[in-house]
């Protein structure tokens, strides 16, 4: 699902280029998880085995390479949203995405912070995660909206800002493993409608 934002849309690459852009995105992902997103890329560039330039040929930037990186997470994230939309509950599906979304934000340290610092930034190249998120919430936020479990003024772009800021909250307290989902629980209570009321 990833690919490469320096590649004519429907152009295949090279074979000795896409050895080197999968090696990359493997590169990528390892130092990320070991150090996070603001890991050295001119060390991912030395450890696939090219140099600096090669790297930004296939990625202009930091952020293009983050959302290369977290396509394959992304589309996990998309395919589960489209199963809880037949969520027999409603609230409980859009929650549930939610704890998801800040799962996949707490993998890596400084992913959180990113996509919040670009949520409404549509030149950045991790709008190519938050755009499907956003829409994908949107689709859930509307369904428990309408089912009068979640306040009709709640938004979905807060709610992509209070996700990533319970990310981010949980990747300064590692030592407090649960907190995540306290902060979540606590959140929960002020979006609920007036059919959610008494539970």
């Amino acid at each position: 699902m990833a690919m490469s934002t320096a590649q004519t849309p429907g152009r295949p690459m090279r074979a000795d280029a896409r050895r080197n852009y999968d090696r990359l995105l493997g590169e990528a992902r390892t130092a990320f998880a070991e150090h996070g997103t603001d890991a050295s890329l001119e060390d991912i560039a030395r450890r696939s085995g090219v140099g600096i330039g090669t790297l930004y040929r296939h990625f202009p930037n930091r952020h293009a390479l983050m959302s290369a990186v977290f396509q394959e997470a992304l589309g996990t994230l998309l395919t589960r949203s489209h199963e809880l939309a037949e969520a027999e509950n409603p609230c409980s599906g859009l929650v549930e995405w939610l704890g998801a979304i800040i799962t996949h934000a707490g993998e890596y340290r400084g992913l959180a912070q990113a996509l919040m610092s670009t949520s409404r930034d549509e030149t950045s190249a991790l709008s190519d995660c938050n755009v499907p998120l956003r829409e994908a919430g949107a689709r859930l936020l509307a369904r428990a909206q309408a089912s009068g479990t979640v306040r009709a003024d709640v938004s979905i772009g807060d709610l992509m800002q209070l996700t990533n800021a319970i990310a981010l909250a949980a990747e300064q307290a590692p030592e407090d493993p649960a907190l995540a989902g306290r902060l979540l629980t606590l959140t929960l209570q002020g979006l609920k409608g007036p059919r959610a009321a008494g539970g």
